[in-house]
């Protein structure tokens, strides 16, 4: 609520929230300003529509519209169900005058959406679906023997970039955070286990910029607004495609490219089957009801089970989950690249027959021996034999094919037994536990010799970014947007509201490419009204002539010019994490000293201020002049001054007064992240 209403605010709207992070003071002067009509909109929790506060204003104002968010948390059939929704009804019966009212949600399925209509008693409803696909979303799954390494390496060519990691249990958030804090990333953490100071510390921290990564748990949920999250990841697979797709959705509401990537794993599907079993938010419904919803939770698992296993195009899977039609293919996901890869030779076909018939018969045996089926993870158990005392206890040590893969790798075992279930030797039947069966085809491959194929990937890493770079300045255009980026970090900061809040990353795209001279142009640009024309409009104008100005003072063309500029030092995230920050500023050649200090004895390269200067000068944040000897100098431009870098002048030994461009400590913090290993 915060978050939108300082949006709100940012382009003009007057609008105010209540809710439980209020004292009573502040709550009762919300109330009187907003009967004296200083406001157009108020976000209100639906804990507090029936406090007598509330209901006392309300009898005096008439509301024009009420606007319920999230609408799905109304229905049990939804995946956030909240018991204070049921209290809208009451509400709006109660209020003099019957508003408008309306639903938004953006992951209702048919069945929830005919519920929202019902509980909330809506009256020949309007109904208006505008479609689910957001075309700007790269969806991906991904199988990672070490997820944590694999994280890193995203984050590693992701730096700059502002995300979230979903972990399924307060404990991984911990450990995955911790992990990445000590090899230099700027992450925090969010779950329901830290006090609510705390949570409000690490939120404000994500949505301000001052951390790049928030690790985090479901808890960090509804009401995220921050429009500049260019990756969602998901360490753990949710209980759900209701919740995966609506996390993911916290990615790219600017418009522009961004990755949701999952990271699947055998375990994940054990972990959410005991969050489902052993969950305590449904202990007040009525235990017939409790019993439906748990089968129902166990048929989503499923579900979201057979999209991580899915070899077609993730896009369509979840859209006509949804109920929306979608081409089969839409090459904008992981499954559609690798596709295209297959026909350009990027994946091998090998025969997996005698593996095959181990697994099959592994399985078959225990149906004999049980008359039923076997979870995957204990099939999986007696393949490589292992000795743990469940699978002791019910002598499955005995079985001939018990450690008949032993020493095989867990995670290639899974992944054939996933192979024979999408070729139909293997099935999970409907019921309340998920368990894997043997098929009649399996009978071809044990007793009459059917070959079997495997088709994969060749081992090679995938990308996780999108396939085009629609959305992406060019390069002549790039030191632009960073330009613009600074601008808006400074903007932002005077503000005293997030960096989006000012402008999305996709107005300054787009700013970029169109480099608007005149406020008539300006107004042109996307994300820019009146409003926000009036308050920045002269200084983007001012930043942008500034860089037009300096590429019309470039030389022509040449050989020279077109030189690929030449690397900086390369240090690693945990190198970088050892550099100590001097409050009282020092210059660069010293910076340069004291970073290529940290670099190992055998690792290449060595930075000094002439090339960092010169970078910097790339960029925008320096600039070139001729003084007054008529010789050639260097001083920082205004995009500099927002970073922190200044010109102080200083005596030298003789007692002559020189100019020294000085690094504070908000430069060299700004320049560690921007010279990671990952941004040259």
């Amino acid at each position: 609520m915060k978050d939108q209403v300082t949006a709100l605010k940012e382009a003009g709207i007057p609008a105010a929230y209540l809710n439980s992070s209020l004292n009573a003071a502040q709550q009762r002067e919300v109330l009187r300003r907003a009967g004296l009509g200083a406001y157009r909109l108020i976000y209100v929790a639906p804990e507090r529509l029936l406090t007598d506060s509330f209901l006392t204003f309300t009898e005096r104002q008439r509301i024009s519209l009420l606007a319920v968010d999230e609408a799905h948390c109304v229905s049990q059939w939804g995946q956030d169900f909240r018991p204070n929704y049921l209290d809208i009804p009451a509400f709006v019966r109660r209020l003099p005058h019957r508003p408008v009212l309306a639903a938004f949600t953006a992951t209702a399925t048919d069945e929830v959406g005919q519920d929202i209509v019902r509980k909330l008693e809506l009256r020949n409803p309007f109904h208006l679906v505008t479609g689910f696909d957001r075309p700007n979303l790269f969806f991906d799954v991904r199988r990672e023997r070490d997820k944590l390494a694999w994280l890193q390496d995203y984050l590693c060519n992701h730096r700059n970039q502002s995300g979230i990691v979903y972990c399924a249990t307060r404990k991984t958030v911990e450990q995955v955070c911790e992990k990445l804090e000590a090899v230099g990333f700027a992450a925090t953490r969010y779950h329901a286990g830290l006090d609510d100071a705390e949570r409000q510390d690490n939120q404000d921290a994500f949505a301000y910029d001052r951390v790049t990564v928030m690790v985090a748990t479901n808890a960090f949920g509804m009401g995220i607004d921050k429009s500049n999250v260019r990756f969602v990841i998901h360490y753990n697979m949710p209980k759900n495609i209701e919740s995966y797709y609506q996390e993911a959705g916290r990615a790219g509401r600017d418009g522009a490219p961004a990755d949701c990537i999952l990271l699947f794993s055998a375990g994940d599907v054990i972990t959410a089957e005991y969050l489902i079993n052993n969950g305590t938010e449904r202990e007040q419904l009525p235990e017939d009801l409790r019993a439906e919803l748990l089968i129902r939770d166990r048929k989503r698992l499923r579900q979201m089970q057979a999209y991580c296993q899915s070899e077609g195009c993730y896009r369509a899977a979840l859209l006509r989950y949804f109920g929306e039609a979608h081409s089969s293919t839409c090459g904008n996901c992981g499954n559609c690249l690798q596709t295209e890869e297959a026909s350009s030779g990027e994946t091998v076909e090998e025969e997996i027959t005698l593996t095959a018939q181990k697994i099959l018969s592994c399985l078959r045996r225990v149906e004999r021996k049980n008359r039923v089926g076997l979870g995957e993870t204990m099939l999986v158990k007696i393949l490589v034999g292992s000795r743990e005392k469940t699978l002791l206890a019910r002598e499955y040590d005995l079985l001939p094919t018990y450690g008949i893969l032993k020493g095989a790798n867990r995670n290639l075992v899974h992944e054939l037994i996933h192979a024979l279930e999408k070729q139909k030797y293997l099935l999970r039947p409907p019921g309340e536990y998920d368990v894997l069966q043997t098929t009649e085809r399996a009978d071809d491959v044990l007793f009459r010799g059917e070959q079997v194929l495997w088709r994969h990937a060749v081992n090679q890493p995938r990308q996780s970014i999108q396939k085009t770079d629609a959305g992406n300045p060019e390069e002549t255009e790039q030191n632009l947007y960073e330009q613009l980026c600074v601008l808006r970090a400074e903007l932002a900061r005077q503000a005293g509201v997030p960096a989006y809040v000012i402008f999305h990353d996709a107005t300054l795209l787009e700013l970029a490419k169109q480099q608007p001279t005149a406020e008539k142009t300006l107004l042109a640009v996307s994300g820019i009204g009146e409003q926000k024309a009036a308050k920045y409009g002269s200084a983007v104008l001012e930043v942008i002539a500034q860089w037009r100005a300096a590429q019309l003072r470039k030389p022509s063309d040449s050989a020279a010019d077109k030189k690929a500029p030449q690397p900086l030092l390369r240090l690693r995230p945990d190198q970088l994490a050892r550099y100590e920050v001097d409050p009282a500023g020092i210059s660069m050649t010293e910076f340069a000293k004291r970073l290529t200090a940290l670099k190992d004895e055998d690792q290449p390269g060595e930075l000094t201020g002439r090339q960092l200067s010169n970078r910097l000068l790339e960029k925008g944040i320096l600039e070139e002049y001729l003084a007054e000897t008529g010789r050639p100098r260097r001083r920082t431009t205004p995009a500099g001054e927002a970073v922190g870098i200044r010109m102080e002048t200083r005596t030298n030994e003789t007692g002559k007064p020189y100019i020294m461009v000085t690094l504070t400590e908000q430069a060299q913090r700004w320049l560690i992240d921007r010279m990671s290993n990952c941004d040259q």
